[in-house]
């Protein structure tokens, strides 16, 4: 890792970002002996210590709380203006970083595909976690989530199908139990939970003609994880309240069955957003406009299929 000049102080905000020198030389490919003498070598030239270290923790002294509050905006302008110079290239080059929870990761791979074959000069570093976090402080570029999470202060790129989810259970399930009317009807039965990020317990919902619910069922099983969820599912543990792409292939396969379809209206689907700023690294530009071109085609096909044909004589 070079020592000098811009490296090193992104060495400083990515080792502020987590609070971890071995997370920071994640992020930045290098190793962390290389990025630890790159800050030190900083806190040498500059007379400062800018992080308190233990075995345990790492954070940001006094003096490196400031040095980073002033630091980040001005690296921030010079790298929109590397970009900026970027962008006259005829290919876009460089990294996207793409905050994305995993279920979206999976549903939008192909689009990732297609962008590495069109620009091959570009890289991503996708990263998959259930919580939403701030990306602008967290240093990524875009997020894509379900529009209905994203932050009103960020610019939304919607695409993709609107998400619905599904009750589901196994055959053997419904064998022994009366599949449920109504989201009431739940109290009988097992429910596998989910648990959120945050440690909190999600709440099934559920509305028909006007009428909102959100249900707690009780259960011996308690899960964060959806393809362990499914595995529970199949294996006739009770039921679980799921996306319908994540349930998608055990429904037409049979292996499991749906209830309360029609108490589980189309949610708004998933979306690209970034931070409204005056200029958007070429990359992310080609993104949108990959994610755009690829939505066009399919409202086409959509389309094509939907107009009646004309019988000829």
């Amino acid at each position: 890792m070079k020592t000098s000049g811009l490296s090193e102080l992104e060495a400083v905000l990515a080792v502020a970002r987590h609070r971890s020198f071995r997370a920071a030389a994640r992020e930045m490919s290098v190793s962390t002996s290389a990025l630890s003498h790159a800050v030190a070598a900083l806190e040498a030239r500059i007379g400062v210590r800018l992080f308190n270290r233990t075995t345990r923790s790492v954070s940001l002294s006094e003096a490196g709380a400031q040095f980073v509050q002033s630091v980040a905006p001005a690296l921030s302008t010079i790298r929109d203006a590397l970009e900026q110079a970027g962008s006259f290239r005829d290919t876009p080059s460089g990294t996207l970083r793409i905050n994305t929870s995993t279920g979206a990761a999976n549903q939008v791979m192909p689009l990732f595909i297609a962008f590495l074959e069109r620009y091959p000069d570009m890289k991503l570093d996708i990263v998959t976690e259930g919580r939403m976090i701030d990306i602008v402080v967290e240093g990524f570029d875009a997020g894509i989530r379900l529009l209905e999470t994203v932050p009103q202060d960020m610019i939304a790129v919607p695409f993709g199908d609107r998400q619905r989810f599904a009750v589901v259970g196994s055959p053997a399930y419904f064998a022994q139990h009366a599949p449920p009317r109504v989201p009431a009807d739940l109290a009988a039965h097992r429910c596998i939970r989910s648990r959120m990020p945050s440690g909190s317990i999600y709440q099934w919902e559920f509305e028909k003609h006007g009428q909102a619910l959100r249900i707690d069922g009780e259960s011996a099983l308690t899960l964060d994880d959806p393809g362990l969820m499914l595995a529970a599912a199949r294996a006739g543990l009770g039921l679980t309240y799921l996306t319908e792409w994540n349930v998608g292939a055990d429904l037409e396969a049979g292996t499991l069955v749906r209830v309360l379809e029609d108490w589980t209206p189309p949610l708004d689907g998933l979306c690209l957003y970034y931070p409204g700023r005056r200029h958007v690294p070429a990359g992310l530009r080609m993104l949108i406009e990959l994610i755009r071109e690829h939505a066009d085609a399919k409202r086409a096909r959509a389309a094509r299929k939907s107009k009646p044909r004309v019988k000829r004589r």
